[in-house]
């Protein structure tokens, strides 16, 4: 396997449009901004998959997570990134993503677009053991009640409060 901060990403502007590239470390070490995706994984129940991080991911190890995902490749649209990372870290094949909105994340020491995808899984889930540490399947009101309980990540945190605030129709 290779060294994640040696992926290669796409460098943006606050336009999200390519201005460059760069690995992973290099991104983070310099605050650059790229790109990111975000899955909200809902079952036939209506739950959604929960997990938390593992303990050696570059960003927020060990936090909790609403959404699976993470960095866009170079060169990669939001749409490929959105299926590949939802069925590399449930550990599926064949799940279709629908995107939902995007938004520039920045806190001071990481700068990325989130593009905001859902899914529905209703089969069993093998999730990724370099990436999950634990995961279940939870309901809108037990993920309220942990929002102020658990360490989640700052960006899943701001995407499900921007979720929620969505039109339902």
């Amino acid at each position: 396997m290779t060294n994640p901060a040696d992926e290669l990403l796409d460098v943006v502007n606050a336009q999200d449009r390519v201005i460059g590239t760069a690995s992973r470390g290099e991104v983070y070490r310099d605050r650059l901004t790229h790109r990111c995706v975000m899955i909200l994984v809902r079952n036939a129940e209506g739950r959604y998959f929960v997990h938390r991080r593992a303990q050696d991911k570059l960003f927020a190890p060990g936090a909790y997570d609403i959404f699976v995902g993470g960095v866009v490749g170079a060169g990669e649209s939001y749409a490929h990134a959105a299926v590949r990372e939802a069925e590399e870290e449930l550990g599926v094949s064949g799940i279709r993503t629908e995107p939902l909105f995007r938004f520039l994340f920045e806190e001071q020491a990481y700068s990325w677009f989130c593009d905001v995808h859902q899914a529905r899984w209703d089969g069993p889930v093998s999730p990724q053991v370099e990436e999950i540490d634990w995961h279940d399947w939870l309901t809108a009101e037990q993920i309220a009640e942990r929002l102020t309980a658990w360490d989640v990540v700052p960006d899943g945190r701001e995407a499900y409060r921007r979720y929620l605030e969505l039109p339902r129709g």
